[in-house]
């Protein structure tokens, strides 16, 4: 393989005295790499203000793109794994949520590695990602989230695999997820937040807004996605002169159709959009955008009203507080798994198992049963 010619050259900062001399070896300006490969320019920071530090980079650069360093490598880029990568995704038929969050963590993880002067997949080794994958902590807060960037990331490492540009997948670290506590609102709580809206929210229409979608949420068990996003056809008003939130959850599919009290049926319609396709969202943009921008008021609302996540999302704490009334009020697990359009009712065992009322009732008699025999 034909090594490609990598030429150093400086980017001057402001009012630098060598401005204008591209090749200033002297300057303490930041020191950049260039070449052509695959008919394509590329350019990347070589990290350094030293000349001769970034002579070094630069023939390390040529030992990768060689593949001197790994001799089963083709000196593949990570730009170009990356492009190529989606453009496989493209052909697929991913959506466009999921194109967007390969493409942001992908540009990060190739933003890292340029800036420890990795510039193959081959240097892609498995201790460099594990070095990776101690910055995701402050990026990445849920270990839950982290888990799925994990995830993401070893598909594109299978798929390199796969173009045999690494001879091995490289080892990760395992990411252990946390289950979130089980934290519902208590009534004078749920009281509170809704006498917060106003103040956190001078503006009528938005204040109207928000209180639909958190009493939607809170009486529906809806996930702030599947609330923010309803189709205005899914809230029907049944024969029996009541309102009916009825919809198919978007993580699992599920078909779900929940009774709505009719003061909060009135409170979703005041915040409604009038004639339009959804309750909420105006259709202009993308759907993630709007949830996105709902998640960032119930963050102000929530801290508005001294209202914690206590180790899980806020908008949940709603879903919560909608699973734990029923459960309390003697609902059985298997209904409330339906409600919350689980598709195992394992997933809602092991959240709200604890807050069965009738499996409870049923432990302190069999307790309570013992003290006669002793």
């Amino acid at each position: 393989m034909t090594t490609p010619l990598i030429t150093i050259f400086v980017r001057h900062s402001p009012g630098c005295k060598y401005a204008g001399e591209e090749f200033a070896k002297q300057c303490r300006c930041r020191k950049h790499l260039r070449w052509s490969q695959d008919g394509k320019q590329q350019r990347h920071s070589a990290g350094t203000r030293s000349w001769t530090e970034a002579e070094e980079v630069k023939r390390s650069l040529e030992d990768q793109l060689a593949g001197r360093v790994a001799p089963d490598a083709k000196g593949k880029t990570i730009d170009a794994a990356v492009a190529l990568f989606k453009t496989h995704q493209l052909n697929q038929g991913w959506t466009a949520d999921v194109l967007g969050k390969y493409s942001r963590e992908l540009g990060r993880l190739q933003s890292w590695a340029e800036g420890r002067s990795v510039f193959t997949v081959a240097g892609l080794t498995g201790e460099r990602l594990i070095g990776y994958q101690g910055t995701w902590a402050g990026l990445y807060p849920s270990t839950q989230t982290r888990s799925m960037v994990n995830a993401r990331l070893r598909n594109f490492l299978r798929f390199c695999y796969d173009n045999k540009w690494l001879d091995r997948v490289p080892k990760t670290s395992r990411i252990k997820v946390e289950e979130a506590p089980t934290m519902p609102l208590s009534v004078e709580e749920y009281e509170h937040l809704l006498q917060t809206i106003p103040r956190s929210f001078t503006n009528n229409g938005r204040a109207t807004r928000i209180r639909a979608i958190v009493q939607l949420m809170r009486w529906s068990g809806l996930a702030i996605t599947d609330a923010a996003c309803l189709r205005s056809d899914a809230l029907l008003y049944s024969s029996q002169k009541t309102y009916h939130v009825t919809t198919s959850r978007q993580k699992t599919g599920t078909h779900v159709s929940v009774p709505i009290p009719p003061d909060v049926a009135q409170d979703i319609l005041a915040g409604a959009n009038k004639g339009a396709a959804h309750l909420f969202w105006t259709g202009n943009g993308k759907e993630s955008s709007f949830v996105t921008n709902v998640q960032h008021e119930f963050r102000k609302l929530f801290k508005d009203a001294g209202i914690k996540a206590a180790g899980n999302m806020l908008s949940h704490r709603l879903r919560d507080t909608f699973a734990v009334d029923l459960l309390s009020k003697g609902v059985p697990l298997e209904e409330v798994s339906k409600l919350l359009g689980h598709e195992s009712i394992k997933t809602t065992e092991r959240s709200y198992a604890r807050w069965v009322k009738g499996r409870q009732d049923r432990l302190n008699r069999l307790v309570i049963a013992t003290w006669a025999k002793q």
